[in-house]
């Protein structure tokens, strides 16, 4: 796993350097918070030990004490409010821009089960630390202005008090490496319990007729992953749990030791004693509240870990895709060539990787092509390729002779219009500046799904239709992206006898007739004949170029 180069807190830093002035602004009057109330203490100590009793200079320097630790408290707690939801806002907006911008093949790689923990627990995972990072601080400045308040009441116990955390340091250190390694585990079993959850969300009609694997499913999957999950947590905490109880333990064995030394000193100062007791009491808040915070530092620097290995994996050589001013796309497309292109995918388990190519491929204006072979032969493969989803790790594509780079591929996607086999079907339809046609109701009605929805406001009026309907519909998208290649990944696999004759023989050549660049893959050979060129391919090479008769 890719570890990161930077802690929890680096991390943490880092995303809080845009507002570095409001959370120095937070601290510090986290601080004078902290601080008003250690002098407040040492106020109350000493008016309780005075002969003068409470002075008029006493009680206006009490009120005026309380009013600054509220004031000042309130004023931190809201800066830090800002600071952790605008945190939580700029994470999702760059882990969205990362998705929006991977390379294909790693989103296809990722899954979808590793990646929405990601977006979602492990984004709540650093708010929550992220608000808790000010008060970490006030907590921290407390505890240093009580421990030098007892340096100066008395250096024997402050030597003490001193010896007592250090041990307990070491304990939570010891509790804290034990609770990171539980937190790894749960958080690792988190991945696998969002897969259990989109297999029964996804294969609901598969498992409700299938009893064995239903129960399986919820017995050894999501009951016995959540079960994992929570035996793991439990641990986790009640390992830091122990060791938080233990430093409570170890503040009342100094307590005690100071209560004893004045049994065996007598001539001790008593004013000395109490202010000890008295801060170790209010002390004892704070540093609590320190070690307290340890679980959620170290599920953080689990959360940081895995955002960073999924920036690792979705760099892409395309920063540029987000930018709103990327200028007009040609639309005139003359020629689509690919030449040597190769690509071979990553080995799996020791297996030979699949390898598409060398291909080379020529398809020209207002042709239709159809691209046919046995499954698994690589024709999705090719037509991501011929999309510029994938890159060619040889070879060359070009259009209209020029070359297609980093610099010009997502310009050259903008040419296509594309429905996947495993498509997905937005309800908006997205025509740029210009108009949506007046007459893509009429799409509708030609595709005989006008009775069940229409386009209104720029949307599509539903998409809750049967899966040939929907293909349908996504065919109505396609025609009002006006784009001058369409490719239609098994299109008519999903649509009944009569709809798929349409498709082949009365929409395909309106579309050419429309001077429309067509790539069809396809295994219907009745329709084979509609073709301008069929191209054939096994085992990830074209073996078959042909022009129908």
């Amino acid at each position: 796993m890719t570890q990161p180069t930077r802690g929890a807190i680096g991390e943490l830093f880092a995303l809080l350097k845009p507002f570095r002035f409001i959370v120095a602004a937070s601290i510090f009057l986290g601080m004078v918070g902290g601080l008003s109330v250690t002098v407040l203490l040492a106020t109350i100590n000493n008016a309780l030990h005075s002969d003068s009793g409470l002075t008029q200079g006493v009680v206006a320097l009490f009120a005026g004490l309380c009013l600054l630790a509220l004031a000042s408290s309130i004023c931190s707690d809201i800066g830090t409010n800002y600071v952790g939801q605008h945190i939580i806002a700029k994470l999702r907006k760059q882990l969205g821009e990362k998705v929006l911008s991977a390379p294909i093949e790693q989103i296809e790689r990722y899954r979808s089960h590793r990646l929405i923990p990601v977006l979602t627990h492990d984004v709540d995972t650093i708010s929550d630390f992220a608000f808790a990072f000010a008060p970490l601080a006030i907590s921290l400045t407390v505890t240093l202005g009580c421990m030098g308040y007892l340096a100066i009441l008395s250096w024997p116990m402050f030597l003490i008090m001193v010896a007592a955390i250090l041990i307990g340091s070491a304990i939570q250190a010891y509790a804290q490496s034990k609770g990171v390694q539980g937190f790894m585990a749960a958080r690792d079993a988190e991945d696998e319990l969002q897969k259990h959850y989109n297999a029964i969300a996804e294969g609901a009609k598969e498992l409700r007729i299938h009893r064995p694997r239903r129960q399986r499913m919820f017995s050894s999957g999501i009951k016995g992953t959540a079960e994992f999950i929570c035996n793991t947590q439990v641990r986790s905490i009640n390992t830091f749990v122990i060791a938080k109880t233990f430093g409570s333990m170890l503040f009342f064995v100094v307590i005690g030791l100071a209560l004893a030394l004045q049994a065996f000193w007598p001539s001790a100062d008593k004013t000395v004693m109490s202010g000890f007791v008295l801060v170790l009491l209010y002390m004892k808040g704070p540093l609590e509240h320190l070690i307290g915070t340890l679980p959620i530092v170290s599920r953080a620097q689990i959360a940081f870990r895995r955002i960073a290995e999924l920036s690792e994996q979705f760099s892409t050589p395309e920063p540029h895709l987000l930018l709103s001013d990327q200028g007009k796309v040609k639309q005139a497309v003359h020629e689509l060539q690919l030449t040597d292109v190769r690509y071979a995918f990553p080995s799996v388990e020791g297996a030979a990787p699949f390898q598409l190519g060398p291909v080379n491929l020529s398809i020209k204006q207002g042709d239709i092509t159809f691209i046919v072979g046995e499954n698994g032969c690589g024709k999705t493969t090719l037509i991501k390729l011929l999309l510029g989803l994938y890159t060619p790790q040889q070879g060359q594509i070009r259009v209209n002779s020029e070359a297609i780079d980093a610099h010009n591929r997502d310009d050259y996607r903008q040419l296509f219009t594309t429905i996947f086999a495993d498509y997905y079907l937005f309800d908006d339809v997205v025509q740029g500046d210009t108009q949506i046609p007046e007459d893509a109701n009429k799409y509708l009605q030609r595709l005989e799904i006008a009775h069940k929805v229409s386009v209104k406001d720029g949307n599509f009026t539903t998409t809750d239709l049967s899966t040939g309907q929907r293909k349908r519909l996504a065919l109505v998208n396609a025609w009002l992206e006006e784009r001058p290649v369409l490719v239609f990944d098994e299109w008519a696999a999903d649509q009944d006898p009569t709809f798929r004759r349409i498709f082949y023989t009365e929409l395909l050549p309106d579309l050419k007739r429309l001077g429309k660049t067509i790539i069809v893959i396809s295994h219907d050979d009745r329709y084979f004949d509609v073709a301008d060129q069929l191209v054939r391919m096994e085992s990830g090479r074209v073996v078959t170029e042909l022009t129908p008769a």
